[in-house]
């Protein structure tokens, strides 16, 4: 039993490593909001249980038992989300928190009878993919809408779900899942950016456009 606050520890490194960062013990620690100290400690645990591995060199990154840990505690949060907006008429940006708390204490009974009754859902109220019933993961090709360029039009795939006051902004503006999006004008050296959501033009700061995720467009291949 690792519990609960080594069972976010894993989720925190897989977060870390699926942005394409290395997984450092200060990285770990800013993402748990303790100690470096702490951090250690924590590490050295979950190394001694073979849910981790790190180097001073390499840093930390997850076994294969750690990533599975990992995975079902996402799948359980982005299931939980569902159900409590879905089932109990929880807003958008009310059920990351309270995801995070029971996302550790649910049966596999009770993961597999929301799933159910949800009709097997892929992706959660954020648009973020739910792991499947064998964790694997499927996770789309995506950028920032600050990364686009004027002129540029797509659908939002997901927004990060770790600030309910700005969750709130976001739906105010429209911009759920799905939206059709538009980039017109971003002022420069990091100014604001001026965007199209489903018709309607509107204003807004690169912080937020930076927590907006767009599916990007593959390009295909040419035939020889």
């Amino acid at each position: 039993m690792i519990g609960s606050a080594g069972e976010d520890y894993l989720k925190a490194i897989y977060r870390l490593s699926q942005q394409g960062e290395s997984v450092s013990l200060a990285s770990v620690a800013q993402q748990m909001e303790v100690s470096p100290a702490a951090a250690t400690k924590m590490m050295k645990r979950l190394c001694s249980l073979r849910l981790a591995e790190y180097s001073r060199s390499g840093g930390a990154k997850l076994t294969g038992a750690g990533r599975r840990v990992a995975l079902e505690l996402i799948r359980h949060h982005r299931l939980i989300e569902m159900y409590l907006m879905k089932a109990l008429g929880y807003r958008w940006d009310e059920v990351h928190d309270e995801a995070e708390r029971l996302e550790h204490v649910i049966s596999e009974e009770f993961e597999e009878r929301i799933d159910a009754m949800l009709g097997r859902p892929t992706h959660d109220p954020h648009g973020q993919p739910i792991p499947a019933k064998d964790l694997s993961l499927v996770e789309d090709e995506c950028a920032p809408l600050d990364a686009l360029a004027p002129g540029e039009r797509r659908r939002v795939a997901w927004v990060n779900d770790l600030d309910a006051v700005m969750l709130r902004y976001m739906g105010e503006l429209g911009l759920y899942p799905g939206a059709r999006v538009e980039l017109i004008e971003a002022e420069p050296y990091g100014g604001s950016l001026r965007i199209r959501v489903d018709g309607v033009e509107r204003p807004v700061g690169r912080e937020l456009a930076a927590n907006v995720f767009v599916h990007c467009v593959r390009k295909k291949g040419r035939k020889s």
